[in-house]
């Protein structure tokens, strides 16, 4: 039985899936982890549980199809994440996490007055934010200088991922335009000038696109995985990119909304010669995962984060969080919810915002609270949809993926608030199906490349309410309103909680 298996390494878990030429889900698995956060603002991740759950997951499917014929790997994981290695590729420090590490304020700050805003996003597209992995190496570098003598070279999930498995030094394009500023968006390539000031050590990876071929697995990764040496494995890329891919929204015109443990939004636009990309300073320009391609990309600190929370904190499960939240109604009673509570990506920009629940009495339930909570990840997505289409972005499809897609009530409340049709597709497991996918896209004979609408079919479109749009207009505006009236407030306990939090390094302690 012919093949690909796919393994995406996600924030939360990490997920693999084996899959038919036809893009039938032969079998699943996952495992979860934890990030640390071992200081307000920090999010690491030990790099071995990338590769020691990729292990586990391909023996474990393989050992229970034993007749499946892997033909190619697919790879893909969160990001941009910024993980330093020495010349043996033993990591000199845990992983920094994408935008909801904020760690590297002061080296945004500082690297903005050395470059300048407008060189920045000439080169990388997108102003500096707590997204971007140049600050991150370059806070490595002055804050942890033992750790950065070592550091030779750089990697994401993905490319940690086709390391161990084939040996190959090589980073995708998409990727490596969110280590902002060290790769030019229009030429495709790495930026000398920046990259020699602020990641002098490390040797640059090579560029591919994320489905080419990175290389074979080797005997000794065979050996540990089970999967027989040879194997084609591809570049892969970034898990939203990947999901994208997923569920066919990677498309020109095409906006891809994921469902996760944060909320993604990828629009997708085509490299016209002689037009710059889309650009917008509270939004993140990107290549695409595809030659030919470049999207504009927003993100939500918190979205299945802030719902895990409130289920944490009630005790109740999601069945009946769900069914409280629908009872609530349109509004929650006059419950309105800031969903900064890991400070806020796009559009705002700001890694010192923070949670805010207004309007809260004895008279409100838990189910008034998860209802706040997902209409104020829905206002969220809003907000970043109308920055999009403020900057030029022509957005036609909207399709939704990532686990939120399972709970209907929260993708109604989305296209309710934001006035869109999503359409949902027949699978929605995620990115580890779209790496598949790009795995047997690789290995196919010219002519007989599989199509992502065979192999994922769109089923439901979630159509707007439109008795609901006043209403959500106007909490629309008083969500806008309410992060302006409490942003002065907000930022001075921000300031409090760091100041009140330890900031030795490892080296330090």
């Amino acid at each position: 039985m012919r093949c690909t298996l796919g393994v995406d390494v996600g924030t939360s878990s990490t997920k693999g899936v084996l899959v038919a030429p036809d893009g039938t889900i032969i079998a699943t698995t996952a495992r979860e982890h934890d990030v640390s956060r071992p200081h307000t603002g920090w999010v690491e991740m030990d790099a071995s549980i990338w590769w020691d759950e990729f292990v586990d997951i391909a023996r474990e499917l393989l050992a229970a199809h034993p007749d499946a014929e892997v033909v190619a790997v697919g790879v893909s994981g969160m990001g941009p994440c910024i993980l330093l290695a020495d010349e043996n590729d033993q990591p000199v420090r845990p992983a920094i996490l994408y935008g909801v590490d904020t760690r590297a304020s002061a080296q945004i700050e500082r690297i903005t007055a050395e470059l300048g805003v407008d060189e920045i996003t000439r080169i990388g597209g997108s102003v500096l934010t707590s997204q971007a992995g140049g600050p991150k190496i370059a806070w490595i570098a002055e804050e942890e200088p033992a750790a950065w003598a070592r550091a030779r070279r750089l990697f994401m999930p993905a490319s940690w991922l086709v390391r161990r498995l084939t040996g190959a030094y090589v980073f995708d394009h998409q990727s490596a335009s969110q280590v902002s500023p060290l790769y030019d968006i229009e030429s495709e390539r790495w930026h000398a000038p920046f990259w020699g000031r602020y990641a002098t050590t490390i040797v640059q990876p090579r560029l591919a696109w994320a489905g080419d071929i990175a290389g074979t697995v080797t005997l000794q990764a065979a050996e540990s995985t089970g999967i027989p040496a040879g194997t084609p494995v591809i570049t892969g890329t970034i898990d939203a990119w990947t999901e994208a891919v997923s569920v066919g929204a990677h498309e020109t015109a095409d906006l891809m909304l994921m469902y996760g443990t944060t909320m993604f939004m990828v629009f997708t636009s085509a490299v016209t010669p002689g037009e710059p990309a889309l650009r917008t300073p509270s939004m993140w320009t990107t290549a695409g995962a595809f030659p030919g391609t470049r999207n504009l990309a927003g993100g939500l600190s918190t979205s299945g984060a802030l719902t895990a929370w409130l289920k944490e904190l009630t005790g109740a499960d999601y069945p009946q969080l769900l069914a409280e939240a629908e009872a609530s109604g349109v509004g929650a009673r006059g419950v309105l919810m800031l969903p900064y509570f890991a400070g806020e990506r796009t559009p705002i920009q700001d890694p010192d915002a923070r949670g805010v629940i207004a309007g809260l009495t004895l008279e409100h339930t838990r189910g008034d609270l998860y209802r706040a909570a997902l209409e104020a990840t829905a206002l969220g997505v809003r907000h970043n949809v109308e920055t999009m289409r403020a900057a030029g972005a022509d957005i036609r499809r909207i399709v939704a993926v990532g686990g939120g897609t399972q709970g209907r009530l929260w993708l109604q409340i989305v296209s309710d608030v934001t006035g869109l049709v999503q359409e949902v597709p027949e699978t929605t497991i995620g990115a580890s199906y779209g790496a598949a996918f790009l795995a047997a896209v690789a290995v196919a004979a010219d002519g007989e490349a599989p199509l992502i609408t065979d192999w994922n079919p769109i089923t439901e479109r979630i159509t707007p309410n439109a008795e609901l749009r006043t209403a959500y207009d106007t909490l629309f505006d008083r969500y806008v309103r309410l992060y302006d009236g409490t942003k002065g407030v907000v930022h001075e306990l921000a300031a409090e909680q760091r100041g009140t939090s330890s900031h030795s390094t490892p080296e330090e302690s």
